[in-house]
């Protein structure tokens, strides 16, 4: 793992991956569209208005995918100080907050139709939202402290503790009696979507996937340019 602490060879890996994530991407983002808008036949009981699904699933995957994400990289960050895990956090969390809004707002779009409301106070919602105030939390930590050492330490003690709530997202469904239907994708006993309906979904699946990974890398690379222009600052006010 600390083969690729080292920010120079980071920089070799994402010079060499970030063209082919930027072909997939511009390749893949047209054919989901196509697919989850022309192809995929409406569903026969919410008609054209669960198209908004293609957005909405993999938005709220990707959110709790990045906090995943960003927990991980915490928890390396504090245990074995890998310089480049807690840079990667912080260039992640902003990109899952946007995940978790877009979730939260094409949600309350499908179920004004759906469920004759806008917001209800379910668990799936709530926890879905209290997951968009720990991205907020996360990212105003990192600047609440004049030492950005302390800042970025409390900022990962707060993602482990956010963590929490993965699986309070995941199984809420299962837990309490909700609005919110059970997994129709991830179940032992196999997919129950429709195949005309499950391969657009996967697709647009992948396509934000590579989204993630795409601005990840690029935000990744501007942080660390910002470091080395900060030390060579602090080491030319030195000399």
């Amino acid at each position: 793992m600390h083969r690729y602490a080292n920010p120079l060879r980071f920089q070799r890996i994402a010079d060499a991956l970030l063209p082919w994530i930027a072909v997939a991407l511009l390749v893949l983002t047209p054919i989901g569209l196509y697919q989850a808008l022309v192809l995929a036949p409406p569903d026969y009981q919410q008609g054209e208005a669960a198209r908004i699904m293609y957005v909405h699933v993999p938005a709220a995957w990707l959110a709790t995918f990045t906090y995943a994400l960003i927990a991980v990289a915490s928890a390396i960050a504090l245990v074995w100080r890998h310089p480049l895990a807690e840079v990667a956090a912080r260039a992640a969390a902003p990109v899952g907050a946007a995940f978790t809004a877009i979730a939260l707002i094409t949600g309350s779009v499908w179920g004004k139709p759906m469920w004759g409301t806008w917001w209800v106070w379910d668990a799936r919602l709530t926890s879905v939202l209290i997951l968009f105030f720990l991205y907020l939390g996360y990212i105003a930590l990192h600047d609440a402290f004049e030492d950005p050492a302390r800042g970025a330490r409390a900022a990962s003690i707060l993602a482990l503790v956010g963590a929490v709530n993965l699986p309070i997202i995941k199984f809420s469904v299962d837990w309490w009696n909700t609005l919110h239907q059970p997994s129709s994708i991830l179940r032992l006993d196999g997919p129950t979507i429709a195949p005309s309906m499950l391969w657009p979904l996967l697709t647009m699946v992948l396509v934000f996937k590579l989204y993630l990974a795409l601005v990840l890398i690029l935000r990744m690379r501007g942080q660390l340019a910002e470091r080395r222009i900060h030390n060579l600052r602090a080491s030319g006010a030195g000399g």
